[in-house]
């Protein structure tokens, strides 16, 4: 059932379904409530389902301010206090799993059992060529802002964000200051803090958050296990949903 609720004057929509332990469900950057729908489905047998659009995304209004990944937490434990949720478990994708890192370590009393699907979070291990194409990039940004591009300077910057920008940078339009922000917020040092029982379920074929990741979140968190997919890749829940759905299961219910 779609539902919508207003935190600071701003509009949040969210799903609701089921009956029993509550299940909070938090998608990835680009996505919305709809992208965990075949899960939400799925598990709305077993408990009372929520799933969120981030702000900015699907139906719930965009920030009026460059948030970071605090403020997106922040927003989540103000939804669960508005819906007089006091404990849930959390399943997150990518971004969505940056943001429950930040609400488990500043918020644990509201959170019981955590599954991070491809998630983001751990500081990247770039290659040089990255750096020198992230610089160059910048640079030319300055160039266009001082004026120094010469003639037809919007489809010149247009050109570098086709050439240089990642595809997520590309099309996020108005949340482009907001993607920066997030992108370059890296919260290893929070993952110690977290003391919640932790699954990690990988696709081993991920390049957006490589496997790497995830064995750095292993041995971070006091209470975590990792199952890979082989052959899956960023969306592994998706790519492999039944099995998803099995290990998950068993991780929250106990049961097969």
């Amino acid at each position: 059932m779609r539902d919508y609720m207003y935190i600071d004057r701003m509009r949040v929509a969210y799903d609701i379904d089921g009956s029993g332990p509550f299940l909070l469900l938090l998608h990835g950057w680009g996505g919305s409530a709809k992208s965990f729908a075949p899960v939400h489905q799925a598990f709305a047998q077993w408990f009372r389902v929520v799933s969120l659009d981030f702000p900015g995304f699907g139906e719930s209004d965009l920030p009026t301010s460059v948030w970071g990944v605090g403020e997106y937490a922040e927003l989540v434990y103000r939804f669960l206090q508005q819906l007089d949720i006091r404990k849930c478990h959390i399943i997150a994708h990518s971004f969505g799993g940056k943001v429950t890192i930040w609400l488990a370590a500043h918020h644990p009393e509201v959170v019981e059992k955590i599954t991070l699907v491809d998630a983001a979070g751990v500081k990247p291990r770039r290659p040089i060529q990255y750096y020198l194409k992230v610089y160059t990039f910048k640079t030319a940004k300055k160039l266009y802002r001082w004026g120094l591009l010469g003639p037809r300077r919007e489809e010149r910057l247009n050109r570098l964000y086709a050439r240089f920008g990642s595809r997520d940078y590309q099309d996020a339009g108005s949340l482009r200051s907001i993607f920066v922000r997030v992108v370059n917020q890296h919260l290893n040092e929070l993952l110690p803090k977290i003391q919640n029982p932790t699954l990690l379920i990988w696709g081993d074929q991920d390049t957006s958050t490589p496997l790497r990741d995830a064995k750095v979140m292993e041995a971070a968190i006091p209470d975590a296990g990792l199952v890979i997919f082989a052959g899956a890749g960023h969306f592994s829940y998706l790519d492999q949903l039944g099995r998803f759905v099995q290990v998950e299961k068993h991780f929250l219910l106990g049961s097969s």
